[in-house]
């Protein structure tokens, strides 16, 4: 590349490169510098304190509570949803058969794309409101009601979902899954689109059932989707803010008595509540190291060679 084409590419680079470096990198910085301190967050004033921040959250019973919680949901959020969108996905792009004796969706699959996608549309506020409905602690509840019409729960004593240390977090992972079950679901069905139906007919005639053509086909061939829907998944479970915050109970979510605490609202209440600025920074240091370590970890466990047809 000659002198005047790496001074054209780079004009073109430099702005975006710049802004990025300020509105990302910078803020990054900041916070692990912020990190070493005793900042107030409202004072401009403040003494630097070294690791001690990093030192005080291996003593925090709370914060190392909300790591087990957020692990948790990083073990059982992308393995339900991704589970049950490769079945979904498989179901309404193979399996079924066609008129002439092809393989096909099973009858109304495009409708079904449609009503497995739908939760994707609607927004994480619409979704915290829409489940503490199905939540709620009374009969009023769409849960509670349910169990109570069958007889399973009795009208005076309905579960508590959210307020029950042994239900909550399971209670959560279910909204996740809900919501995120569809969008995977196309993107797993765009990627089995690709596959040619050669290939299953061919499997087909040599006796293949479904199990086998989920196993040794479909699966092997959408290794590369899987893997890119398990890190998406697996830092959406580092973070779980917005519906802990506002579906379960106390300052910022995490009740009852913390037991649906992540890492994210333990740091929003020592920062906006509690005034502990710098220690909620060490927090979030913390918590983007934890996330690398997930995706990182996560790549290199699912990565395999890749498989042409």
């Amino acid at each position: 590349m000659r002198k005047g084409q790496h001074r054209f590419v780079a004009g073109f680079l430099l702005l975006p490169v710049a802004l990025y470096l300020i509105f990302v990198i910078w803020p990054y910085i900041q916070t692990f510098g912020y990190s070493l301190t005793d900042w107030k967050g409202q004072s401009q004033t403040f003494a630097f304190v070294g690791l001690d921040n990093y030192a005080k959250l291996l003593e925090d019973d709370i914060f190392m509570g909300a790591i087990r919680h957020n692990i948790l949901f990083l073990v059982f959020i992308p393995v339900i949803t991704i589970l049950l969108a490769l079945f979904f996905a498989f179901m309404v792009n193979a399996g079924g058969r066609g008129r002439s004796g092809g393989v096909s969706g099973v009858a109304g699959s495009k409708y079904y794309r449609v009503v497995y996608f739908f939760p994707q549309v609607l927004s994480l506020a619409i979704m915290a409101v829409l489940f503490g409905a199905v939540y709620r602690s009374d009969s009023g509840g769409m849960l509670n009601g349910v169990l109570i019409e069958f007889g399973l729960v009795d009208e005076n004593g309905p579960v508590e979902w959210l307020n029950e240390p042994n239900f909550v977090l399971w209670a959560l992972i279910a909204v996740v899954v809900w919501h995120g079950v569809g969008f995977y679901l196309v993107l797993f069905s765009a990627a089995m689109q690709s596959i040619p139906r050669d290939v299953y007919e061919a499997a087909l005639i040599d006796g293949a059932g479904r199990a086998q053509s989920f196993f040794r086909i479909t699966l092997p061939l959408l290794w590369d989707s899987v893997q890119t829907a398990w890190v998406y998944l697996g830092i959406a479970a580092m973070d779980m803010f917005i519906l802990v915050s506002t579906m379960t109970a106390g300052d910022y979510g995490g009740g009852p008595d913390h037991h649906s605490e992540v890492m994210s609202t333990v740091m929003m209440r020592n920062f906006l509540l509690y005034g502990r600025s710098g220690y909620a920074c060490a927090m979030g240091v913390v918590m983007l190291l934890l996330t690398l370590i997930v995706s990182v970890v996560m790549l290199r466990a699912t990565r395999r060679e890749r498989i042409e047809f």
